[in-house]
């Protein structure tokens, strides 16, 4: 049997989405109080041997940086829409823009690095944008790939992200990795 370590680092964000597609409630514009876990196991089943991560697979401050960058800052206290919820991001378009330019740039930005942000809108509504639809489900998938990264560099090779976990709900929760 392969033995390892395995490190978790949970933080917690408030923001909104709606699932347009859905036939419940969920296609309504609501929020949530999401738990992330990222999971990260020692590739080798070696710790660090020195230097101030000595005996860790991955300091969990380093972990809660990255998590703080690419789930925390962009998303909490914002919403989570998907680019082809057309509808709902018309109403977010900066009363100076002609919305439909504003949408192919957020599209522009969604195809070149798989997301958009910003804050650059009606009301100053904080926006994170995707090409699929906001479920756990897909989020766990998306920033597990945007973490993997992260983690690799932030570990030197040593830990690889196995898993991220998306809490929509203190009872509901998904899973990738």
């Amino acid at each position: 049997m392969t033995r390892y370590f395995e490190v978790t680092r949970q933080i917690a964000i408030d923001a909104g989405h709606r699932i347009p597609d859905h036939a419940s409630k969920c296609r309504h514009l609501h929020g949530h109080r999401y738990v992330i876990e990222a999971t990260c196991r020692s590739i080798s089943g070696e710790l660090h041997a020195s230097g101030e991560e000595a005996g860790m697979v991955l300091d969990f401050g380093f972990l809660k940086e990255e998590m703080m960058a690419v789930v925390d800052a962009p998303c909490d206290h914002g919403l989570i829409l998907s680019l082809h919820d057309t509808e709902i991001l018309a109403l977010f378009a900066p009363e100076s823009a002609d919305a439909t330019a504003w949408q192919r740039q957020l599209a522009n930005s969604v195809r070149a690095q798989g997301f958009a942000e910003t804050d650059e809108t009606r009301l100053g509504q904080k926006l994170y944008v995707i090409a699929f639809p906001p479920t756990a489900e897909c989020l766990a998938r998306h920033w597990f790939e945007r973490l993997g990264p992260c983690v690799a560099a932030r570990s030197r090779g040593l830990a690889a992200l196995v898993k991220v976990t998306v809490w929509e709900t203190p009872n509901c929760s998904a899973e990738f990795g």
